[in-house]
């Protein structure tokens, strides 16, 4: 078991990890990049997609708060570590649930998705989680991802959601589309 005390933007958040998750020692440097550009509101729903040891949910829960915050996994160990996490970092109330992505979850009408998705792998993952992600977004809502990966992302994004804005943070791309429509601007 690993322990990650990290600063998010004056949130100090004490994390358990496991050697088996994503970035075990630390917060990811993607998860950093991202919450650098996301801002999140009273009253948002939010969907931590991917969440690992719960970083994103964690924090997103300390201004949306915690009953309106969603985090999946696909891995057990990860479902359980955020579970602790968010009952140590005073948010017991985050829905943690095990799904692969969204096969086993039906909430909807969210305003916030945020995902690091696993982008060194091939690009069935991340197109699961855009298609059906626009699909779970409330109209107004906001797809954020991270990658290193630019072409592939900002195609895919733009074309399911009509336009996708991009900030650059280190050696990172932070993707931004928002839902406009209540279908794909263009047959994926």
């Amino acid at each position: 078991m690993e322990n990650i005390d990290v600063n998010i933007k004056g949130i100090r958040l004490s994390l358990a990890s496991h050697p088996t998750l994503f970035s075990p020692k630390r917060v990811d440097a993607g998860t950093l990049a991202m919450l650098k550009c996301v801002e999140f509101s009273a009253g948002d729903r939010v969907l931590d997609l991917g969440c690992g040891c719960g970083v994103v949910g964690i924090y997103a829960a300390k201004f949306s708060g915690e009953e309106n915050v969603f985090m999946l996994d696909n891995d057990l160990t990860a479902v359980e570590i955020a579970k602790a996490n968010a009952v140590a970092n005073g948010v017991p109330q985050i829905q943690t649930l095990q799904s692969d992505g969204f096969r086993s979850f039906r909430e909807n009408e969210f305003t916030k998705i945020l995902s690091n998705p696993p982008y060194h792998a091939d690009f069935s993952v991340p197109k699961h989680f855009i298609l059906k992600g626009f699909n779970r977004l409330a109209i107004g809502g906001e797809m954020w991802m991270v990658t290193k990966r630019e072409k592939w992302y900002r195609n895919k994004l733009g074309a399911v959601f009509g336009g996708v804005e991009t900030h650059r943070v280190d050696s990172y791309v932070v993707f931004r589309a928002v839902k406009k429509r209540t279908s794909y601007a263009r047959k994926s």
